[in-house]
Formats: C-alpha cells, structure tokens, sequence
C-alpha cells in the first residue's frame, strides 16, 4: 500500500508546536506513524509544505441552515434587534435557495479544513446536504419557544436521522417544563446559548429589552425564579450531562466557577467573537476562561451572524493569544466539546483526523497573521 510523508515548518501535536515531525499516511488517511527526524530537507519522497501542519478542525457551533440569510441582517443591531430581524426576513427565501446556500458554505467549510461540526437545527430542510457532506455533522435540534411544548417534533425528527439529539436553544427561551424534559431524557451533549447578553440575565431581574419585549408579546417566563442563567441551568441540568456553553460573552467567573463545580464534566466553552462582533460588538471573556483551565473550543455560528464561517477569521478575533493554544481551541478543542476526541481533533496514530496547512502564520512569532488561512490537504 502506497504511504505518504508529510512535513511542514511546524506540526501541532499534543497542543504544543513541533519542529522536524515527519507524518506518515496510508491511501486511506490513516495515520501510520509520525517520526522526529533531524534533517527532513534530506529525506527522499517526503511532502514539504510551508506552514503549520495541523488536524482538521472541529467547528463546535454552527447553524448551516441559516447559511441563506448571509448579508440580510445588518451588523450592531444588538442582540434583541438580530432576532426581531430574523423573524422579518427569513420568508423571503424559497427552499431552493436555502438549501443552495447551505450546500455552498458546506463546501468551503470543507475545502478550509473542517472535519466536524455541531450544527444546530430547527428543521431537516438542510439534513441530505449534511448527510451527503464529506464533513461529520452532528446535528442538534433545538428548542424554543416560551409557549412552545411540543418537544416531541423534535424528538421524532431526531430519532430519523444518524447523530442527532435535542437540546434547548438557551436559558430565556424555553419554559421550564420543556427546557426539564430535554435535559434530563437521553446522554446526548447539550449545547446552550449562554450569556450571550446583558439582557439575559437582566430578564430574570425583571429588566432589559428582553423582559420589555416579552411583555409586550405577553410571554410568561415560569423560570425566572432561578435568580440567574447559570442557577437555571445547574437546577435544571443532571450533573452527569454533558453541556456546551456557547457565546457566553457576559459570563462571569462565579458563574463559571458555578457551572464547573455543578458537572461531572466540566462544561464546554464554545467561542464565536465573529458573531459576537457582528451582532453586539460584545467579546467572549477569553482571559477568565484560560485562567480557569476551562476546555475552549471554536464556532462560526451562521452567515446569518457573520461574514463568514472561517475558523481562522474567529480564532484572530480572540486576540493575542499564542499560537498553538488557539490552535488547539480550534482541533482538540472542539473534539472534546463533541466527545469526538477519540477521533478527531488530535494528529496521532491510528486516526483519521484529516489533515490541513495553516499558510502566513507569523512563524518566527508563532501568532496568526491578517493573511494567515487554512487550506486541506486531505
């Protein structure tokens, strides 16, 4: 059988940067061997490129099906005015045009590097362009709705397709009966949008926009007498399951501290500073979150929230943070938010991670550059 080496300035193994890795591959991806080596440059047959050799990357939070409303919904409406928004003009589109997108972005997500995503869902409308994606997709129904009890839609829709699973769609969204029967049915990750707002934790106050709008659209909240979001969820929540977190741009240290004792397994904190900036201008509180030895992984959201659905684009927005940690937010990171990481996410032995080159990085720096992309190798 016909194996390839590969080799690049830089492999990322183990989340450290390494010099001299020569990777071995069958015809199939399999990683075969990897090998420290001191002079690659006279080693016969071996595959150079520049950059950073990398595993392919896990995008931890996406919602595919919203790829349609790319540049429909202006930038720094805050985070109420986004979701009036989507409301207005999500009828607009027909469903040739929705799925068209979706199959579009698929393959540049594809082409960038992304082995798996956690896609979250309202529907199956986009469902054969994931099943027929070369990319792993787990697909993730979400509910909401504060007068919506018919988790059960959901539950037949998961139950007619491979990996998918329910979840509630955030701790303001969904009322309490609800939001109690999907997280205590099943093993399957949750995955939450967190702290997303001022106005999250303002409604349980009786304040904010939100409280305002659900006022006037007279929507009862029967949960606000948890006191806060992350109270709800470690009330509302068994300690054995599995949870990702995502945006949390007003996460606090006590609310993580909170969320982190309350689990089994600490919860997973899903990134998106893209959406964040196009949305609220707001950023995820990326310093508290390294300080604490929390597992980070990486979103792209939607183009619905976003300009694009690139990784690298989300992982320079988290600032100046060195290169093989966000790196690692990016691959293992987001396997681990998966529990795929048995799998993906890691350069090793005995695995499939696909792999992809990281071109323009600052190399002498070890920090991403305004240039710096990604692009598969296989």
């Amino acid at each position: 059988m016909t194996k390839r080496r590969i080799a690049s300035h830089y492999t990322l193994l183990d989340s450290h940067l390494e010099r001299n890795i020569v990777v071995e591959i069958d015809t199939s991806g399999l990683i075969t061997a990897i090998e420290h080596v001191d002079n690659i440059d006279s080693m016969a047959g071996v595959e150079f490129y520049p950059g950073v050799l990398m595993p392919a990357m896990v995008n931890a939070h996406c919602h595919l099906e919203l790829s349609y409303l790319h540049a429909a919904i202006a930038e720094g409406t805050g985070f109420a005015g986004f979701a009036r928004a989507i409301g207005q003009v999500r009828g607009n589109y027909t469903t040739q045009e929705r799925v068209h997108a979706a199959t579009i972005a698929d393959a540049k997500m594809w082409e960038e590097g992304i082995a798996a995503v956690a896609d979250i869902a309202n529907d199956d409308l986009v469902m054969d362009v994931k099943q027929s994606s070369k990319i792993e997709y787990h697909t993730m129904f979400e509910h909401f709705g504060l007068m919506n009890n018919d988790v059960e839609r959901l539950e037949r829709l998961a139950e007619q397709y491979p990996h998918c699973s329910v979840t509630p769609h955030s701790t303001y969204s969904v009322n309490d009966a609800s939001y109690r029967r999907i997280t205590t049915m099943g093993t399957a990750q949750l995955s939450i949008h967190f702290a997303e707002s001022d106005d999250e934790s303002s409604l349980y106050r009786h304040e904010g926009s939100l409280w305002s709008w659900y006022e006037r659209m007279s929507w009862e909240c029967d949960f606000l007498h948890y006191g806060s979001p992350a109270r709800r969820i470690v009330e509302s929540t068994p300690r054995a399951r599995g949870v990702m977190l995502v945006h949390a741009t007003r996460a606090t240290e006590s609310d993580i501290r909170l969320l982190d004792d309350h689990f089994a397994t600490k919860p997973a904190w899903v990134l998106c500073p893209e959406s964040n900036r196009y949305i609220s201008r707001l950023a995820p509180p990326v310093d508290i979150l390294r300080s604490m030895g929390s597992t980070i992984a990486i979103g792209t959201d939607s183009l619905a929230s976003a300009r694009s659905l690139s990784m690298v684009d989300n992982m320079r927005l988290l600032g100046d943070i060195p290169l093989h940690e966000v790196l690692t937010y990016a691959t293992r990171g987001g396997a681990q938010a998966m529990c795929i990481d048995d799998r993906l996410g890691s350069i090793a032995v005995g695995r499939r991670p696909g792999l992809v080159i990281l071109r323009n990085a600052d190399l002498q720096a070890l920090r991403l550059t305004p240039e710096a992309k990604t692009y598969r190798l296989l």
